[in-house]
């Protein structure tokens, strides 16, 4: 292997597209979108021209859902001007929507959660299939997968002993792996997985085995008795249902064999009492802060697990009544029902900045609430063309409708407004754009519930259980009895936590949406953006993010690669700020008159503080879930790390997820030249000799160039040359 430092640029085959404030697809978006959103024929033929052709296909599609022509004319126009200025719905939708005569067999549904996976092979092979069904949809899908027995749990009709959770969950790593999910875009898991379950350190630990599971991110259920008991330093049970072959050897009433609990998924043969708790077997039991330290030596070293609080999501569920949420989509932002299904979209914040970076600048608050309104009648439209593979999905998402509607380039756009990422103004500024979101939301679903009526689920009428008097005791104040018939709408509106929170700003609206019920049972979510925020939005901030540099380097695949690619990128708010106010704007400059002003911050330079800050001003209004990437320097102290989880359990969040460059364990999709330049990767030849090359140097191997970075990580986690 040759070592060669140039780097080839990046170069685009046809002229850009001017979007935004009129700046040019640089060559990294522009060329996201030909490959992975551009509709072509089969022939390779360009079936849109531009990306203006793939807005006004995606428009004609979702007005062709309305009932009349009238309507589908009058609507055809307004999704055509609301995508054109900043309404960007997701991948799926982008890609396959509209497409049908092309790609028949794709969804335009992002986010899955598997049905709930009952603890018999028969059940589990046959959830592996429809795993299969669904990433070849090109939808990513969510497991809870600590329903299955511990490793060396006794099963009887095998005579034998289990292997495990783990086990199984590499099936499903193998088929997401095999299974090239449609429109060109790589499958997408996530395994959830209770932190009271007798396996969770075997789960903590599976990542670190080169190439393990790598199909998957992997979250922990974390409950507020485990955060309790690590903060008492106090024992922690490790426990799993009594099988009914075990009941006759341990003794119900002895706590040291037996803890009685909830339980999410109740099978046949477990010892249930009259309060619906589940009999436990105690397999061990380990001091609560020796696991926590666990779980956070293996997220300081290897970004997972990433940290669930499941509690607060299922008490925060607007469908609280009717759902038990144990697993969520592949990057957390819809925590979802067994079956569950929930469309996406996101606004460009960008688009709405006016006067950047001058003292003049502004945020045009009502275009940006007309964009929200009628994004959200389109994104509705989206159930009724769904293209989910199995019948249950289908059934979940035409029930509840769930919306996931959110927000990309936050971050660039406080820059623009010229509010420092995690600044008192910067989170009032977030506060609001995501309370304003919500309430336009829920505005256009009483609308859509008056004109083409609620979502089915809230017209049901619900019999009112012990179990949910204990959940909402003021259901009792309001004269509710157990045995009462109550309808889906009053639970949603009335008694959700989250309904109950926008109620104090906009009290007539709640008591409409228990009245009139509402299109859908959940509008918001803030979800990473990653390729629609490169492509279509110019290299905008992700999601709810910072930018994470503002000149570096993206690790894309492309399709016949042996490795990924590394792509030169620069982010939206310094093209702007050369277009605007300095053509020579350096963002590596220390000094002199082209030096970026200091609110053009970057992820790693916010605290670990301020990104809770500001995911906990959004959670409030969001009410599915965040999906968030703290950036934390590689040098942060151990101790300083744990507080973060800590902090953002206090602060309300319903996840935490960090991010800490460690060359030694993988390679990250955003990269800075200056890591590359100061990691050194070790190659040994067939012949015992070692190359050694800087991450950024180009290796010349197997009739490829390649960085070393990408070479090393593609060799050592096992996918080279399966792209």
């Amino acid at each position: 292997m040759n070592s060669v430092v140039s780097i080839k640029p990046v170069q685009a085959s046809e002229t850009p597209e001017p979007v935004g404030l009129d700046l040019p697809l640089q060559a990294a978006s522009w060329d996201i979108w030909d490959k992975k959103y551009r509709l072509k024929s089969k022939a390779g033929v360009n079936v849109d021209e531009t990306l203006d052709s793939t807005f006004q296909r995606v428009a004609a599609a979702l007005a062709d859902v309305e009932s009349t022509q009238e309507l589908r004319d009058e609507w055809h126009g307004k999704f055509l001007w609301a995508l054109r200025h900043g309404a960007i719905p997701a991948g799926r939708i982008v890609s396959n929507v509209g497409a049908q005569q092309h790609k028949p067999k794709t969804s335009a549904i992002n986010c899955t959660v598997s049905k709930t996976l009952h603890d018999s092979m028969d059940d589990i092979l046959v959830t592996a299939h429809q795993a299969g069904l669904t990433l070849k949809a090109g939808s990513g899908i969510g497991y809870c997968f600590s329903s299955l027995r511990p490793s060396g749990a006794y099963v009887a009709g095998a005579g034998a002993s289990t292997s495990g959770p783990l086990s199984f969950m590499d099936i499903f790593d193998k088929i997401c792996a095999t299974v090239a999910s449609a429109g060109g875009r790589r499958g997408a898991q996530m395994g959830t997985f209770d932190v009271q379950h007798p396996d969770v350190e075997a789960f903590i630990r599976a990542k670190r085995e080169d190439g393990r599971l790598r199909q998957f991110n992997l979250s922990l259920l974390i409950t507020q008795d485990f955060l309790d008991a690590v903060e008492a330093d106090a024992d922690w049970k490790l426990v799993f249902p009594v099988m009914g072959s075990e009941k006759d050897e341990l003794d119900l009433n002895d706590p040291t064999q037996v803890i009685w609990r909830d339980w999410a998924n109740v099978e046949d043969d477990y010892t249930v009492r009259e309060d619906g708790k589940v009999a436990c077997k105690v397999y061990r039991t380990i001091r609560a802060k020796k696991l926590w330290n666990l779980i956070m030596a293996s997220t300081y070293d290897y970004a997972e697990p990433g940290f669930l609080l499941i509690d607060r999501v299922n008490q925060e569920n607007n469908n609280w009544w009717c759902e038990t949420i144990q697993a969520s989509n592949p990057c957390g932002e819809q925590m979802l029902p067994p079956a569950g299904a929930c469309l996406l979209g996101s606004v460009n914040l960008t688009c709405f900045v006016r006067d950047a970076f001058t003292p003049k600048a502004s945020f045009d608050w009502e275009t940006y609430r007309k964009v929200v309104r009628i994004f959200t009648r389109m994104l509705d439209n989206v159930v009724e063309v769904n293209g989910l593979p199995l019948q249950s999905q289908r059934d979940e998402i035409a029930s509840k409708r769930r919306h996931g509607m959110g927000y990309l380039g936050l971050g660039s756009t406080l820059t623009m407004l010229r509010m420092a990422y995690g600044s008192r103004d910067s989170i009032d500024f977030t506060d609001r754009v995501s309370q304003e979101m919500a309430i336009e939301g829920w505005l256009e679903a009483v609308e859509l519930a008056v004109e083409k009526g609620p979502a089915p689920i809230l017209e049901q009428e619900f019999e009112v259980t012990s179990e949910m008097m204990a959940k909402r005791p003021e259901m009792g104040e309001d004269g509710i009895k157990v045995g009462q018939m109550v309808k889906g709408s009053v639970l949603h509106a009335k008694y959700s936590r989250y309904m109950q929170r926008l109620a104090k700003v906009v009290p007539n609206l709640v008591n409409d949406l228990a009245v009139h019920g509402a299109r859908f049972t959940h509008h918001t979510s803030i979800a990473p953006t990653g390729t629609i925020a490169l492509s279509i939005g110019n290299n905008a901030s992700n999601g709810i993010e910072p930018s994470f540099a503002h000149r570096y380097s993206r690790n894309v695949i492309r399709p016949g690669k042996k490795t990924k690619e590394k792509v030169n990128v620069e982010s939206f708010e310094l093209l702007a700020y050369r277009a605007l106010i300095d053509a020579d704007a350096d963002p590596d400059a220390k000094e002199g008159e082209h030096k970026l002003p200091d609110y053009f911050v970057t992820a790693d330079t916010v605290s670990p503080t301020q990104h809770v800050e500001i995911q906990a001003a959004a959670q409030k209004w969001v009410d599915s879930s965040i999906s968030k990437t703290m950036n934390v320097a590689t040098d942060i102290p151990f101790a300083e790390f744990q507080g973060i989880y800590m902090y953002a359990a206090r602060m309300g969040l319903k996840g935490c997820t960090t991010f800490r460059f460690n060359p030694d364990a993988f390679q990250g999709v955003l990269v800075k030249d200056k890591d590359l330049a100061n990691t050194t990767y070790r190659f040994v030849l067939e012949d015992g000799s070692v190359v050694e090359a800087k991450g950024n140097d180009e290796i010349e191997y197997d009739g490829e160039v390649h960085t070393a970075a990408n070479l090393f990580d593609a060799l050592k986690e096992g996918y080279y040359g399966k792209f």
